[in-house]
């Protein structure tokens, strides 16, 4: 299980004040020492990531933040930083301290939470601290003001850690992702050819994560799988005895797949189905067609969920940027962003170009594609939009939409 990529993990974010035992909680769940805990406030800095596997619900992402109130210049990064892990939060821990006797924080951090369709669950912790039967007030004052299960916890002494798991597990988000990739498309014995060239882009030794996952999705549906490089299709083609059912194809080489393809073999690529999985395909496929109208000078966001050290004919860099240029008669102006980097005006883009989201989970891509719908711009993925730019948009998507 922790094998797992990152962004097929159930993302569970622990939120509250300064000391109110975020990362103590961190620690106790874990059964490990992995968040340093300190009496002084404000010892977590930085959002800290912890992958464990936590049954029946599978392999999770604890994350520890800092303290929702931090004060002073430093203090305002880290809370924005904070702040910003509930772009990808499956589920929040809301973490309050009881000896404060004051929640009106809370109830704002409470408001962006349900703002973003959040589920939390309440942690009242230091129960350690308070005398008998005092838990159970906090607990009742608490329930007043937050429509959401609480449970009563020392981080401290690990009391109720149980109880808190088994609540995580009874209020967690069932569909935080897509069951499949591709699993709903294809039938029993599938036939199915994927395409993965080796170019300079290749990482060597291995194949790229949307590859391994496809390929993983279909073998869990006992699809028959044949991978090829694009300089063996037409060979593999002439080999096989029967059609077949699906092409699964690297965006890049689009134009040269579907000019081999017969039109009766259906054909998408690994992008278009990761963004699928992750995403809204209706909301990227209409993003794609706002490229017929860039014009020479407009500005354009290419955005890179992981980061890499850029090479020659770079997809993000180079690729896209002029293939767009070409569509819109003369060039445009290009930035591009990677890794958790978002910019959070989005105005005066024309069009955002994300990559196919397979380093990020489900509810982050998805925040991404809010932001943009709710400035106004377009957006669309490299797979869509480079279908689009070939010409062959419905026929990569139509089976999936």
């Amino acid at each position: 299980m922790q094998d797992t990529p990152k962004a097929n993990r159930l993302h569970i974010a622990v939120f509250g004040r300064r000391n109110a035992g975020k990362s103590s909680l961190i620690n106790a769940i874990t059964g490990q020492s992995l968040a340093l805990v300190s009496p002084v406030a404000g010892t977590t800095t930085d959002p800290v990531y912890k992958a464990m596997e936590l049954l029946p619900l599978g392999p999770v992402m604890l994350i520890d933040t800092a303290g929702l109130d931090d004060e002073g210049e430093i203090g305002r990064l880290r809370t924005e930083k904070s702040i910003k892990v509930m772009d990808y939060a499956d589920l929040a821990l809301l973490v309050f301290d009881p000896l404060s006797g004051d929640a009106s924080m809370e109830e704002l951090w409470f408001e962006d939470l349900k703002a973003k369709n959040i589920p939390a669950i309440g942690v009242i912790n230091k129960i350690d601290m308070l005398e008998n039967g005092h838990g159970i007030d906090a607990e009742a004052r608490l329930k007043e003001s937050f429509d959401i299960p609480f449970v009563a916890v020392s981080a401290k002494e690990k009391s109720n850690i149980d109880g808190l798991l088994e609540a995580i597990i009874q209020y967690a988000p069932a569909d935080f992702e897509r069951s499949t990739i591709v699993g709903d498309i294809i039938g029993e014995k599938a036939l199915v050819l994927l395409v993965a060239p080796q170019d300079i882009q290749a990482p060597k030794g291995r194949l790229i994560l949307p590859q391994v996952q496809v390929m993983r999705d279909l073998l869990d549906h006992n699809a028959q799988i044949m991978t090829v490089k694009d300089s063996e299709l037409k060979n593999a083609l002439e080999s096989l005895s029967r059609k077949p059912d699906l092409v699964i194809t690297d965006s890049q080489v689009f134009k040269k797949v579907n000019e081999i393809i017969p039109e009766d073999i259906p054909l998408t690529s690994f992008s278009i189905l990761m963004s699928r999985y992750k995403g809204d395909l209706g909301m990227l496929v209409e993003g794609a067609r706002a490229i017929n109208r860039l014009e020479p000078g407009d500005k354009v966001l290419i955005s890179e969920a992981c980061t890499h050290h850029a090479l020659k004919n770079d997809i993000a860099r180079e690729k896209i940027p002029a293939w767009l240029s070409a569509r819109a008669g003369g060039p445009l102006e290009i930035k591009v962003v990677s890794g958790g980097d978002f910019p959070d005006d989005l105005s005066s883009y024309k069009l955002i170009v994300h990559c196919g989201s397979c380093m990020i989970n489900s509810r982050q891509f998805m925040s991404r594609l809010y932001k943009a719908k709710a400035a106004g711009v377009p957006i669309t993925n490299f797979g869509t939009a480079i279908a689009h730019l070939n010409g062959i948009l419905e026929r990569v998507t139509e089976m999936l939409l």
